[in-house]
């Protein structure tokens, strides 16, 4: 029998050491000690608490707390400690336990009364999320002002507006650009509510059956920031839905990011020709030297994937579980932490590509100036003249018709040849409906008008600051 490590935090029970390949398997300090910061805030609320209740005296958790401060600065200011120290590491835990007795001796082992590692990655979990929503929030604050800066910037450039991806009504391009905005504006409140079921504070939980030491679960709350704390011990340690709504918000981030770039990536081609790539966001070909590729928009799209993956990852994981912790909570927080990274980088680079586009006017003048996108126009001005608009669908369609067999555009028939059609087309109608006419129609809150497009612009802008000053 060989001599076990003594520094293990559940070592007591065995006679022999983990075999060595499933004690690596089993460790996490590679990932989870991005949860440091949080676990040593928890540990801080924790040694005050215990000082309530008699367990530390007022030395002890001085002393607790200046070693955790030293921690905290050694951590980010010695990397080569920081690998060493954590280099026999389970996870985070481990990792400040080994350093408080490091600093501290015997001492160091007294933190960890009444409470559970069950709690502690629940908690440092829980304040993670909270920080990770504002973080992104930032970001999409910034790509909806990066929208909204063009859309002001081009507020009566018009644009073929689609449907089926076919050709379908002329709008503004600022309304498009508005569009997006609005996506994103949804996923801030997602983001709020990612936030608000991670607030919550699980310690006080133990293991799963509660605390026996009369430990003031508020108090703690209070000092972590939480705003209650979770009213049940055993749903509190294995309760991960505040992950899975994070995870739901950042996969409609990416969700929305990637129908952007698919607009950006067909807006850049050749049969478009809607927009000129900036450089600082486009790459070129090995072979072909005229090419100027649209990455940043493509690799946007391609990662949204890997998050709707790490939603999926976490939901199949807990689909299969009892009640209560289980070491399979252990593969929670990767997944996330990369689905995290991967949205705030694909928001930041479309925020700098939406800055950097230079739109083409005359190119998206001339597609939404296309006749046929101004079919409903016509039917629009029949019904004007008294034809139920099912009729003046009919007879909008036999026009085309007219005008394909002529080899014309509709623009082109005579009066004698629309009247032939219907004699609800008068001598005002030769005018004709064009782009500007059709756009100025749609007055309505949230048309395409200029005027309801401007204010939507200051609506929008009202909305981000104000979402701006919550944070």
């Amino acid at each position: 029998m060989t001599d076990r490590k003594d520094d293990r935090l559940w070592g007591g029970r065995f006679e022999r050491e983990p075999n060595a390949r499933f004690d690596a398997f089993q460790r996490s300090f590679s990932f989870d000690r991005r949860l440091l910061p949080y676990e040593i805030a928890v540990d801080r609320a924790w040694a005050k608490a215990l000082e309530r209740i008699g367990i530390f005296t007022a030395t002890e958790v001085k002393q607790t707390l200046a070693a955790l401060d030293k921690i905290a600065e050694r951590a980010q200011n010695d990397h080569a400690w920081l690998e060493k120290t954590g280099a026999d590491a389970e996870d985070v835990h481990h990792f400040v336990e080994k350093a408080l007795v490091e600093e501290l001796g015997p001492l160091g082992w007294k933190l960890h009364t009444g409470r559970s590692r069950n709690e502690l990655v629940a908690t440092d979990f829980r304040l993670f999320v909270i920080d990770a929503t504002a973080q992104v929030k930032r970001g999409l604050l910034a790509l909806c002002d990066s929208l909204l800066s063009q859309a002001k910037a081009k507020l009566g450039v018009p644009m073929a507006g689609m449907t089926h991806m076919q050709h379908a009504q002329p709008i503004l391009l600022s309304h498009f650009l508005l569009a997006q905005a609005e996506a994103f504006t949804r996923d801030i409140t997602r983001l709020q509510n990612a936030a608000a079921s991670a607030d919550a504070c699980p310690m006080g939980s133990g293991a799963l059956a509660g605390n026996s030491f009369a430990i003031n679960r508020e108090s703690i709350a209070r000092d972590l920031g939480f705003s209650k704390i979770t009213a049940n011990s055993l749903d509190a340690v294995s309760d991960r839905d505040f992950a899975l709504d994070y995870l739901f918000a950042l996969s409609g981030i990416a969700t929305h990011l990637s129908r952007l770039a698919e607009d950006f990536v067909l807006f850049a081609s050749q049969e478009f020709s809607y927009v000129i790539l900036p450089d600082e966001y486009s790459t070129g070909s090995s072979l072909m030297p005229q090419k100027k590729n649209p990455d940043c928009w493509e690799l946007i799209r391609g990662k949204t994937g890997r998050i709707i993956g790490a939603l999926l990852s976490l939901l199949t994981t807990l689909k299969g579980l009892p009640t209560s912790y289980q070491r399979d909570l252990q593969e929670d927080k990767e997944a996330l932490f990369s689905a995290h990274d991967q949205v705030e980088d694909m928001i930041w680079v479309a925020v700098g590509a939406i800055t950097s586009t230079t739109f083409r006017d005359d190119r998206l003048r001339a597609a939404a100036s296309n006749p046929a996108l101004l079919a409903t126009e016509v039917a629009d001005y029949l019904v004007h003249q008294g034809v139920a608009f099912r009729q003046a669908h009919d007879i909008v369609g036999k026009m085309l018709r007219e005008a394909e067999k002529q080899g014309k555009n509709w623009l082109e028939l005579t009066l004698p040849d629309l009247q032939k059609i219907s004699p609800h087309f008068v001598e005002d109608f030769s005018a004709g409906p064009n782009v500007e006419t059709a756009i100025a129609t749609k007055v309505v809150m949230g048309g395409t008008a200029t005027e309801p497009v401007r204010a939507a612009i200051a609506m929008l802008k009202n909305r981000l600051t104000k979402l701006g000053d919550a944070l």
